[in-house]
């Protein structure tokens, strides 16, 4: 697979717009943000929830956020998911009988930002999963993952105010999604591997966003046995990363990451003294992404 097969368009006139502001010495000036717009996800007839989205692969933030909740399982059968932009809805059809009534009952607030729920039987199955244990990460993939990341055009350079996720593999980056929240970014991931039937054994999961327990839960639903981030992490999301036996990486900024669990993957093979410091505009976008 081609690295980048998909990859954020800062120039898609659905995504961002320009709004007028005022600097600090009084002037007037223009800002990109991005947009925000709700997407109301349908499990066949049954609505399910609201998201608020940037709007972009409805269908697989639709497929994504239901197996990540556990509202359908990896292998389901689906008849079709059909998206109609002028209601702002999204229908997944299955023939499989499923239980989300229970589930709807179940939910439990979480730390995700502008929607985070997860149902109550999520960490049912999340003790069940099994993560590949022959899975390897080299400190050189991280230094050139993050290089080649933080170079590509997005909405998270352009404008801010946003999360970036990115399927990797090795030292390649395969999917680079982004949304207002950064499980949405995930549930994206998770629904185009589901379509595309890629497996999470042998991938890197990397994200601009802090590592709350909820985006470590889903990277262990997904199968995905590495994840780094340049933000920080929750002392849940720590835990729940050695107990599952995630390999977990934050704060990879330019030379700089600490390893919070799974050492034993770790292969130091780069020389760190070698590798450059952060841009100083990567850094405040670091800064801003922490305080969020």
């Amino acid at each position: 697979m081609k690295e980048f097969a998909i990859r954020p368009d800062p120039a898609d006139p659905r995504l961002t717009r320009k709004v007028a502001a005022t600097d600090e010495e009084g002037r007037p000036t223009e800002l990109a943000v991005p947009t925000e717009r709700p997407l109301t996800l349908y499990l066949n007839k049954r609505e399910i929830v609201t998201m608020m989205t940037i709007g972009d692969y409805p269908e697989y933030l639709a497929l994504g956020y239901l197996l990540n909740q556990n509202m359908l399982k990896a292998g389901d059968p689906i008849d079709g998911i059909d998206y109609d932009d002028d209601i702002e809805t999204v229908v997944v059809r299955t023939p499989v009988t499923t239980d989300f009534e229970t589930k709807l009952r179940k939910k439990t607030l979480t730390s995700g930002c502008a929607q985070g729920t997860a149902f109550g039987d999520v960490m049912e199955t999340f003790d069940a999963s099994r993560l590949p244990k022959d899975a390897v990460l080299k400190t050189s993939w991280i230094y050139t993952l993050s290089r080649k990341i933080n170079a590509v055009p997005s909405l998270y350079l352009e404008a801010g105010a946003i999360h970036g996720c990115v399927l990797c593999e090795e030292d390649r980056p395969l999917v680079y999604m982004e949304d207002v929240g950064r499980h949405n970014a995930i549930d994206k991931i998770a629904g185009w591997m589901a379509m595309n039937k890629v497996t999470g054994g042998g991938k890197i999961f990397y994200t601009t966003g802090r590592l709350t327990s909820e985006m470590v839960i889903k990277a262990v639903q997904m199968g995905i046995p590495i994840l780094i981030s340049r933000s920080g992490c929750t002392a849940w999301g720590v835990d729940l990363a050695r107990r599952a036996g995630l390999t977990m990486i934050g704060r990879a900024k330019g030379k700089r990451f600490l390893v919070l669990s799974g050492s034993e993957r770790i292969v130091y093979d780069a020389d760190a003294r070698a590798v450059a410091e952060e841009a100083k505009h990567l850094r405040r976008k670091g800064a801003e992404e922490d305080a969020a």
